[in-house]
């Protein structure tokens, strides 16, 4: 007994799958429709999982490769090496502006005034770039970690974002335990859940991973 399916069959099959996608096309195309043209959205990546400042610098390099102007400030990492700065600011300094403005992660300073202070100038330096209208999107990146231990009033950060961003101004912030006020305001909210980390196996960070 033959295996092969008749060529009727066949044929019935890909006339049920065409018809099943002319549907599906014609319904996302009545909800595309609906949809605005664009608005600068507040983005939020948080969660205890690995990727939220790589998934980020994902979108900053986006903008450079369709030559839109960006900005990226770093809350919390220091003078530490890392890939994305050294790559921007090597071949991208006319399309992305880079500031860090952290003195490491808490636990290396020990000095919680210190730590206020830089992320006070840190939050000086968003808000002018993000009030600086070129600049199609600006990510503050571990701001998160910033606003969890106090170190910014979350309330100023939320009126400053919802009453001064310029509206086709995109504001990605990045960090755990992002605050709630923060994600009440958000357009876009992405959680990356830790299922199994290298460190965990006494793996530390590595170039091109991590940093």
């Amino acid at each position: 007994m033959s295996d092969e399916i008749p060529d009727n069959e066949t044929g019935k099959d890909d006339a049920r799958h065409a018809e099943k996608m002319a549907k599906k096309k014609a319904a996302r195309d009545k909800i595309m429709a609906t949809k605005t043209d664009g608005k600068g959205l507040i983005i939020v990546h948080t969660g205890k999982g690995k990727g939220k400042s790589s998934a980020a610098f994902g979108m900053i390099f986006r903008h450079i490769a369709h030559g839109k102007p960006s900005a990226v400030v770093q809350f919390i990492k220091g003078a530490m090496w890392t890939g994305e700065r050294d790559l921007i600011e090597k071949h991208f300094s006319d399309l992305c502006q880079f500031h860090t403005m952290g003195e490491g992660f808490t636990w290396e300073t020990q000095d919680r005034a210190r730590d206020v202070a830089a992320a006070s100038a840190a939050w000086e330096k968003a808000k002018e770039l993000i009030r600086d209208e070129r600049n199609s999107m600006v990510l503050l990146d571990e701001i998160n970690i910033a606003l969890r231990y106090d170190y910014l009033d979350i309330n100023e950060v939320v009126a400053f974002l919802t009453a001064e961003k310029p509206a086709m101004t995109h504001v990605v912030l990045t960090g755990r335990n992002a605050r709630e006020e923060l994600i009440g305001i958000a357009d876009l909210v992405t959680e990356m859940e830790l299922v199994k980390h290298p460190f965990r196996s006494g793996i530390k960070g590595q170039p091109g991973v991590e940093f």
